[in-house]
Parts: structure tokens; sequence; C-alpha cells
């Protein structure tokens, strides 16, 4: 099948399926006598897998290796678990620096209310952030 139905099918884009392929993810299809690339049938359930593994928060590395993995053979599922561990293990990580983000501006903005704009002075670049220096330097990341 030519690009055109294959993006139809897969509801991948044609300039991305060429990108795939660029990008290791697809392989180049054969040539019609023309030079059209002729995708088979199973070019779709690809392209459908790399939308999933990117959707699940892989990525497109990830996904070569997945099926670098499996074109050679292999079963990629102790990989891919593998992979899906670490990425908890990411958010876990970011959901726990964002609560400590949420908790900081929360006593911003608590400070922002309670702060008189004419009270600032030319020393300080603005009071609510200057007066935070020790409490949350520790809590909000660079």
């Amino acid at each position: 099948m030519r690009i055109g139905e294959l993006a139809t099918m897969s509801g991948v884009a044609a300039k991305t399926i060429r990108f795939y392929e660029q990008a290791g993810l697809m392989p180049e299809p054969p040539r019609t006598a023309g030079g059209y690339r002729d995708y088979p049938a199973h070019a779709a359930t690809r392209l459908t897998f790399i939308r999933h593994a990117q959707r699940a928060g892989l990525t497109l590395a990830e996904v070569r290796g997945i099926l670098t993995l499996r074109d050679s053979g292999q079963a990629p599922c102790s990989h891919v678990s593998d992979l899906v561990h670490q990425h908890l293990g990411d958010i876990d990580r970011r959901m726990a620096e964002l609560r400590k983000t949420r908790t900081a501006l929360k006593e911003l903005a608590q400070r922002a209310a309670a702060t008189d704009p004419a009270s600032c002075s030319d020393a300080d670049i603005c009071r609510i952030l200057s007066q935070t220096a020790g409490s949350i330097a520790g809590s909000v990341s660079p």
C-alpha cells in the first residue's frame, strides 16, 4: 500500500511516517517500479504500536530499542517492564517536586495577599520573593 493509504489507515500523517523511517522506527519499505513506497499490511500495526508507546510516555529512542529487540526475534516484554517502572519512578519524583512547589507557591500567595506594595523599598526587588529566601529556597528547584 502507498503512504497515503497507510496514513489514512493508521491515523498517522504521511510526513510522520517518513520521519519514523528516518528515525529508524519504521523499516524503509520496498519501492514500486515507479519509485513509490510500497508498505506491507503489517506497517499499520507497527505505527499503532509506536503511537501507543508514545502515549504511554516512552521516548522515540526507547520505542526504537523495543522495536529493535522485536525485530531481532526477542520478546521485549521485560525491557518494556523496566522502562515502565523507570517512568513511574520519574513521575513519582516529579509529583513530589510539584507538591513541594505548590506548597511554596501557596505560601507566596498568602504573603502576596498580606503585602502592601507601597511598603516595598528600592533595596528589594520584590519583598514577596525576597522574604522567602530562607523558607522556600530548598523547596523550589532552579
